[in-house]
């Protein structure tokens, strides 16, 4: 049987210095734990757990198992999900619901775990997620736009530094495997060397 068409991910992914004041309006993201059991050649089989409930500070010293075992009531949504290699902006996800019972004891147990705070917000034409990470991933932040579509012709707001759409390295398994804290510098070099980059095969950007 063919893959449903809502089982592709359409995105276009942007590193960022900070997470965007403007965007913040105090009330609680949703604060993320989720364990990465497969994560190999951009092939990812995942666990996640989500709640709308509890907002905590990201930092290097944030620790997803605490924060799990502390919060454990306010994860009101779990889901798997597998991930095919992202080609393009164009992702295959199936993501299906499980219990939250059962996805806490599945993180507690196995894979590689990452944490982090989504934000969501309307930017001109678009929805993003704006995801703020904790622990060893900590003080990463990640700028994403979706559609149900391919992303073209994507307005990016000027809080988007440079783009890392088709980068492994900053997708969330490869996170899992090679944490952002044990590369930033050499990131921080190439950005001060080569310069921000954003690519022009989706259409025409518009930067505001």
């Amino acid at each position: 049987m063919a893959p449903e068409m809502n089982d592709f991910e359409f995105d276009r992914r942007f590193f960022c210095r900070q997470m965007p004041e403007e965007l913040d309006d105090g009330s609680a993201p949703t604060l993320i734990v989720q364990s990465y059991y497969v994560h190999s050649d951009n092939y990812a089989l995942r666990v996640r757990l989500s709640s709308r409930k509890t907002r905590i500070e990201m930092n290097a010293d944030t620790d997803a198992m605490a924060a799990l075992d502390r919060y454990r009531d306010d994860f009101t949504e779990a889901s798997v999900t597998v991930k095919g290699p992202s080609v393009g902006g164009t992702r295959y996800e199936a993501e299906r619901e499980i219990d939250v019972n059962i996805a806490a004891e599945l993180i507690k147990r196995g894979g590689e775990v990452i944490i982090k705070n989504r934000f969501a917000a309307w930017i001109g034409e678009d929805g993003w997620d704006i995801d703020v990470f904790g622990g060893s991933n900590a003080p990463l932040v990640v700028a994403e736009a979706k559609r149900s579509r391919p992303v073209t012709n994507l307005i990016i707001p000027d809080f988007c530094v440079t783009e890392i759409t088709d980068q492994v390295r900053f997708s969330n398994d490869g996170l899992a495997s090679r944490p952002f804290a044990s590369w930033s510098g050499d990131f921080d070099r190439e950005l001060a060397e080569q310069g921000p980059h954003f690519e022009q095969i989706y259409g025409r950007n518009r930067h505001e």
